[in-house]
């Protein structure tokens, strides 16, 4: 019995591995600019669905949505935050860079071959941004 679980855990990673979407590591601007952050999937994922989120997160703090369903903020997220999607790429601009914007973003997108109460999603890698004001004190890893 264990075995099948193994497998079945095994199957789930590689599938995961798989699904990864792929953001720049940073962007930066200076304040008051707009900066536009990209997330390009494929046609199983972004591609295919509208469910595609926007997450910002400071360091040691939960994550905040500031977009779901490619363009809709939720309730108290300023307007300043915008999502888009053309083809399999999605993306979040922000206007009026803020220094307050310094964080780490991250994309999601719902994926053919899960269901939604699976949970199972593409997610992509954190995208750090910083307001070229604090450029230099601050060091992208």
């Amino acid at each position: 019995m264990s075995w099948q679980l193994t497998i079945a855990f095994i199957l789930f990673l590689g599938s995961w591995a798989q699904s990864t979407l792929t953001q720049p590591a940073s962007v930066s601007g200076a304040l008051g600019q707009t900066v536009t952050i990209s997330c390009t999937g494929t046609s199983n994922d972004i591609g295919r669905y509208n469910d595609v989120s926007w997450h910002q997160q400071y360091p040691g703090m939960a994550p905040k949505t500031l977009i779901y369903d490619v363009n809709t903020r939720p309730s108290g997220i300023p307007d300043r935050f915008s999502g888009s999607k053309s083809g399999n790429t999605a993306s979040l601009t922000i206007s009026g860079l803020q220094a307050e914007d310094e964080a780490e973003y991250y994309c999601a997108s719902y994926r053919s071959g899960s269901t939604y109460h699976s949970g199972l999603s593409s997610w992509g890698s954190k995208t750090k941004t910083c307001p070229h004001e604090l450029t230099r004190w601050h060091t992208f890893n």
